[in-house]
């Protein structure tokens, strides 16, 4: 966003309050409190191992925390929340449309029409083409399209950006950014810093299994007094100094 970022004034639609969450011995999260508001591309950010993966999970209801609770505040529809993982599985031999088509299909939609949900997303011309000659970010631009299917109030998107070249980032973003324009409260963990700069509402940085910092990009950035969102980052979370994980090499072990 620029300078001129809109003022955060929502109500949260989704929120999480002082989650705990574990794996045997090893705590993953420890007292996170976030709340994700309509018509906001709430970005999550940090380094490998802070728990942004569990985080997500647990607020689509994939894992129970093991303490604290997690609030929907929406209206009651059929689908609450709309959810793409870091890796989708969808099947390589159907056609994007009829992917969209076995989706809409299980949520009972009365009158399916993915060849419009391929429109929103710019995928119209691949409407037949089969998943597996789909190029990276394609997928995940149909996993998007996926995620909103049923019209869910909140989607969660995590690293939906991922691996991909700038052109097609650029596309993830700007579909990211026309979810929330049109109402929706989104969520979506990435370490692609300058994306964040420009479309993101507001940013939870998370290290550690705690949430360090919450704010617009100009409010972190005139909190510690620096010039980019990377230096808020650098001084915001411990020993990430000089190292900022813009890419992972793989999914987090969270």
């Amino acid at each position: 966003m620029t300078e001129t970022e809109r003022e955060q004034t929502d109500e949260p639609v989704l929120a999480a309050e002082n989650l705990t969450h574990s794996y045997g011995d090893v705590a993953v999260l420890d007292g996170v409190t976030l709340e994700i508001p309509e018509g906001r591309f709430t970005a999550l950010i940090g380094p490998n191992g802070a728990g942004k993966t569990t985080l997500l999970r647990l607020l689509v209801g994939l894992e129970r925390p093991d303490g604290g609770r997690i609030r929907y505040d929406g209206p009651d529809r059929p689908r609450r929340i709309g959810y793409l993982p870091q890796r989708p599985a969808f099947r390589p031999e159907f056609t994007a449309a009829e992917t969209l088509y076995f989706y809409e299909s299980l949520l009972g939609v009365p009158e399916p029409q993915p060849r419009a949900h391929l429109e929103r997303v710019g995928l119209a011309a691949a409407a037949d083409r089969p998943v597996g000659a789909l190029s990276g970010g394609m997928r995940q631009l149909l996993g998007i399209a996926q995620a909103v299917i049923g019209d869910p109030p909140v989607v969660v998107l995590d690293e939906p950006a991922h691996g991909l070249d700038p052109g097609m980032r650029s596309r993830i973003f700007g579909a990211i950014e026309e979810l929330a324009a049109r109402g929706v409260a989104v969520l979506a963990t990435t370490h692609d810093l300058n994306a964040v700069e420009r479309s993101g509402d507001r940013i939870g940085v998370l290290d550690r299994g705690r949430v360090v910092r919450v704010g617009t990009p100009a409010a972190l950035r005139d909190e510690l007094g620096v010039e980019t969102l990377t230096e808020a980052y650098d001084a915001s979370v411990a020993g990430a100094a000089g190292t900022v994980y813009v890419e992972e090499s793989g999914g987090e072990q969270q």
